[in-house]
C-alpha cells in the first residue's frame, strides 16, 4: 500500500530521487531550494548514498562531473542564481556524456533578484545555458506528485540518453504543501554503465572527458549528441491537455501557472466560453507537433507565463503562423491570479477567436 504524506515539492524531489537509486547528492543552499539539500543530509546518509554540501555551486556540479564518471546516479539542486554559476560545469557535463539531474527552483530575477517565484530560466534551461550545442531534457511538474514522480523518470532518461536532464520548477511548486503517494512503483532499467571509470582490471581504459584537441573527433562527438536530441525528440515528448478539443482559445503554461490557467478554464467554461488548457511537461522536448495540430484545427493560442515571454517564442514556432499567440505574464516574483488571466482572456482573447472561427 502507498504511503501518502504531506510535504513541499522541494521535499517530494528527495523522496523520488531516493526512490529513483540516487547514489550522490552535492549542493549549496539557496532559498528557495533549501528544504531539499536539507532533507537530502538525512535522506542520503540513510540509504547508505552520499551528501556532501559543497563550499560553492561551481564546486558542487563538478562533483557531480567526477561522481557521474563514476557510473554513479548523481544529482545536485539550486535556485536561478545558483543554476547560471553551474553552467560552464553542465556544459562540461554534457561534453563528457554524463548522465545526471539537476533540479532548478526559479526565483525572480534578473540578478539576485528575490526568493519568490519565477519562470525566468526557461531560455538558460531549455536551450542550453552554457557554450556550445548541447540541449537539456527538461520536465516541469505542477504538482508535489509530479514532484516525486519524475526524479526516477529524470534519472532513467539521463542514463538513457547520456547526459544532464533538468527539473524546472518554481518557488510555488518547491514551497506548497500537498498530499503526496509515495508509491515507489517504477520501472526497473538496466543501469549498467560500460563506459564508466571504475577501474581497468581486466578490461581496457575508459576515458571521460570534453577536451577533444582533433577538430574530426569533437565533430563527432557533436554530431552523436545531435543524434541522441532527435531520438528525443521524436519519443520523450510528454503534455496533458484540458477541455482542449472544442476550444476557441488554448491557454499553454507550466509550473504553478498551469494551475492557475486550469482555474481559468472552469471560469470561463462556466460562462460558456470555450477555453481549454495545454500544459507542456517536457520543456524540452517541447511538444511541437502536438500545437501545430492543435492549430490547423482553428483554436488561437495564449501563452501564460511569470517571465516577460519567453515559452511564447516555442509557441509561436510551433504554431507556425497557422494561428494567433497572445501572451500574459507577469515578472520579478509576482504570480499572476486567476482573476486577472480569466478577465484578460474575456478582453483579449475569446471573443476575437470565436470571431476568426466564425468568419
Amino acid at each position: 500500500m502507498a504511503n501518502r504524506k504531506l510535504m513541499k515539492g522541494n521535499e517530494a524531489i528527495c523522496y523520488g530521487a531516493v526512490a529513483a537509486g540516487c547514489d550522490a547528492f552535492f549542493g549549496y543552499p539557496i532559498t528557495p531550494q533549501n528544504e531539499i539539500p536539507e532533507l537530502m543530509s538525512t535522506l542520503m546518509p540513510a540509504n547508505n548514498a552520499v551528501f556532501l554540501q559543497a563550499e560553492s555551486e561551481v564546486s558542487a556540479i563538478n562533483m557531480v562531473y567526477g561522481a557521474a564518471s563514476a557510473g554513479k546516479r548523481a544529482m545536485t539542486s539550486s535556485s536561478s542564481p545558483g543554476i547560471s554559476l553551474k553552467q560552464e560545469g553542465i556544459s562540461y557535463i554534457a561534453g563528457a556524456e554524463l548522465p545526471c539531474v539537476i533540479v532548478n527552483v526559479q526565483r525572480g530575477g534578473p540578478g539576485l533578484g528575490n526568493t519568490q517565484a519565477g519562470q525566468a530560466d526557461y531560455f538558460q534551461t531549455v536551450k542550453g545555458g552554457g557554450h556550445g550545442d548541447y540541449k537539456v531534457l527538461t520536465l516541469a511538474p505542477w504538482s508535489a506528485q509530479e514532484c516525486y514522480e519524475f526524479m526516477p523518470l529524470a534519472f532513467d532518461l539521463a542514463d538513457q540518453y547520456r547526459g544532464p536532464v533538468a527539473i524546472l520548477m518554481d518557488a510555488i511548486i518547491g514551497q506548497m504543501l500537498e498530499a503526496v503517494e509515495l508509491h515507489g512503483d517504477f520501472p526497473s532499467i538496466d543501469r549498467s554503465k560500460t563506459w564508466a571509470v571504475t577501474g581497468t582490471r581486466g578490461r581496457a581504459h575508459n576515458v571521460i572527458n570534453s577536451l577533444w584537441i582533433d577538430v574530426n573527433v569533437m565533430e563527432e562527438l557533436n554530431i552523436r549528441l545531435q543524434a541522441r536530441y532527435r531520438t528525443a525528440e521524436r519519443d520523450e515528448v510528454r503534455y496533458a491537455e484540458y477541455q482542449v478539443d472544442d476550444a476557441d482559445l488554448v491557454l499553454v503554461a507550466y509550473g504553478c501557472p498551469a494551475r492557475v490557467c486550469r482555474t481559468v478554464v472552469d471560469l470561463a467554461r462556466q460562462e460558456g466560453l470555450k477555453v481549454g488548457l495545454f500544459r507542456p511537461i517536457t520543456l524540452y522536448p517541447f511538444p511541437t507537433a502536438r500545437i501545430a495540430e492543435i492549430a490547423k484545427s482553428g483554436s488561437q493560442f495564449m501563452a501564460v507565463e511569470m517571465s516577460c515571454g519567453q515559452m511564447v517564442e516555442d509557441v509561436k514556432l510551433a504554431v507556425n503562423g497557422a494561428a494567433e499567440v497572445l501572451f500574459y505574464g507577469r515578472t520579478g516574483g509576482v504570480v499572476p491570479t486567476p482573476t486577472e488571466v480569466f478577465n484578460f482572456v474575456v478582453e483579449y482573447g475569446v471573443s476575437s477567436c470565436a470571431a476568426d472561427k466564425r468568419a
